[in-house]
């Protein structure tokens, strides 16, 4: 939880900013070490998830977010800014 508490909120709400909080609040149980969570942490890497838990917390995105976030784009998805922008940008699409 250390690295949401290390973002810096926008002076106006923005949906980047939410979606990564809420990326990051999400992922939260499954990181271990000293080192921070940060918008390129490769996500099967940096953290200890496995395929599961990456479509469980995709699917939590999509519930709060109100998106479809399709299967081949999520195949796709290395990073937690790409999941971030992945979101953005269905959400932009409806």
């Amino acid at each position: 939880m250390q690295a949401v508490q290390e973002l810096v909120a926008p002076t106006a709400p923005s949906l980047q900013f939410d979606v990564m909080r809420e990326i990051f609040t999400l992922l939260a149980p499954y990181h271990v070490g000293g080192k921070p969570i940060t918008p390129q942490t490769v996500i099967s890497k940096g953290l200890t998830v496995d395929s599961l838990t990456i479509m469980d917390v995709i699917m939590e995105l999509e519930d709060r977010f109100d998106v479809t976030i399709p299967m081949h784009v999520a195949a796709d998805i290395v990073t937690i800014d790409q999941l971030a922008e992945a979101v953005v940008s269905q959400r932009a699409r409806r």
